[in-house]
């Protein structure tokens, strides 16, 4: 696993261990010292490199990987996405196609695959500074409110939607803020990227892809907070479309993880879906597995890990994607009015539902800019996407945070 620090790894630890599969991972070394100590127990044994520096991480993890037999290569980090599939092809192993792998990192490349491929997609702009925006925006005719994001970045960091020319240089300013990425220092394309507003539902459908046959997973519902930034508040599966609309998207989610290189692996893709249409609109995918808790929520849902059919597909397996019930699930997360030092956190204990902290007393929370400043979240299941939904929002409701 190149870098399992994130959300997924927990997924893949759980997933190895129903698979009988033996896990290592390549990461830094200062950055191993701080895996939660779950992670760090379930791996056999670490490669120890510097992910920014291509030549050496990709001659250290060959090496590596013919010492110990490793039979598959699972990219867990958005930004690490290329480097696994390069090492993939170096070593003989399934991976995804390293002449596009770039694209599910770079929202810029990605506009292009998309274009290339046909995909429903935005309209978009690139800009290296503000007055290159104003121009860009005027030029492309992309009209307001405005979307302008990193090229290189995820978690909705630096992402802001401005309704006006008046914002423009604000948003620039913050989607051009991330340099290098944390916690290993990677070096990031800073331009900005304006995207055309669609408006509409959210929506997010993850394709397993191996040998190149695409496997669709289910569509969630996505909800976020409103007004400059977007941070995503919730999901729920199933998403209680009809029936043919939810064919469209994950038709369309799998055309865009073909479109970037995805081969052997897991592609986690968002959509908007414009009122009055059935035109499913990709704002981006990543060849990677979700973040906040998908796995969780899908499996709660209909029994498909999306782990283990990750694992599967890297393996060069058949991954299991055939659902094994029809219930329903929903995450709701706890957002901070405003950003200060975490007091108190309380959250209702519900049948049905189960709750994690992220933050503790004490610890600072930032402004509620991005998803780093959620203090936790409430999963509900329950026979129907209506009243998980509903379940978690009465937990979330209930939930007393304390920022002062």
């Amino acid at each position: 696993m190149i870098e399992p620090m994130g959300n997924a790894g927990r997924f893949l630890v759980e997933a190895a261990e129903r698979l009988g599969v033996r896990l290592y991972a390549a990461t830094h070394k200062e950055v191993h010292e701080d895996y939660p100590d779950r992670l760090r127990a379930a791996l056999v044994g670490v490669c120890a490199t510097d992910l920014t520096d291509t030549p050496r991480a990709l001659a250290d993890m060959e090496a590596f990987c013919r010492q110990h037999a490793v039979a598959g290569v699972a990219p867990c980090f958005e930004l690490f996405t290329p480097l696994a599939a390069l090492l993939a092809e170096r070593i003989g192993l399934p991976g995804n196609d390293p002449r596009l792998a770039r694209a599910a990192r770079n929202k810029i490349l990605m506009g292009e695959a998309f274009a290339a491929a046909g995909i429903p997609a935005p309209r978009w702009a690139v800009a290296h500074d503000a007055a290159g925006a104003y121009r860009a925006a005027q030029v492309h005719e992309l009209g307001w409110p405005l979307v302008v994001k990193p090229a290189e970045q995820g978690g909705s960091w630096g992402v802001s939607v401005v309704d006006g020319p008046d914002r423009l240089a604000d948003a620039v300013a913050a989607a051009q803020q991330f340099t290098h990425a944390h916690p290993h220092g990677l070096e990031l394309d800073t331009r900005a990227l304006l995207q055309e507003y669609i408006p509409g539902a959210e929506y997010s459908c993850d394709t397993v892809v191996a040998g190149g046959v695409a496997y669709p997973l289910p569509v969630v519902a996505k909800d976020t907070t409103e007004g400059r930034y977007r941070i995503e508040t919730g999901h729920t599966c199933p998403a209680g479309l009809p029936a043919p609309l939810v064919r469209a998207v994950q038709h369309t989610a799998a055309r865009a993880a073909l479109a970037v290189g995805v081969r052997n692996g897991i592609a986690h893709t968002e959509v908007k879906i414009p009122p009055g249409t059935e035109t499913p609109y990709v704002i981006e995918t990543g060849a990677r597995p979700p973040g906040d808790n998908l796995c969780e929520v899908i499996e709660a849902a209909t029994g498909v890990s999306e782990a283990v059919a990750h694992l599967q597909a890297v393996l060069g397996l058949v991954p299991d994607t055939v659902p094994s019930r029809t219930d329903a699930a929903s995450i709701r997360f706890l957002l901070p009015e405003h950003g200060g030092v975490l007091r108190r956190v309380v959250i209702p204990d519900l049948p049905g539902t189960h709750s994690e902290v992220h933050l503790r007393p004490g610890d600072v929370v930032p402004e509620p800019a991005d998803s780093t400043c959620r203090i936790g979240h409430v999963v509900a299941r329950a026979e129907t996407a209506d009243q998980a939904r509903g379940l978690a929002d009465r937990v979330a409701a209930r939930s007393r945070v304390e920022v002062g």
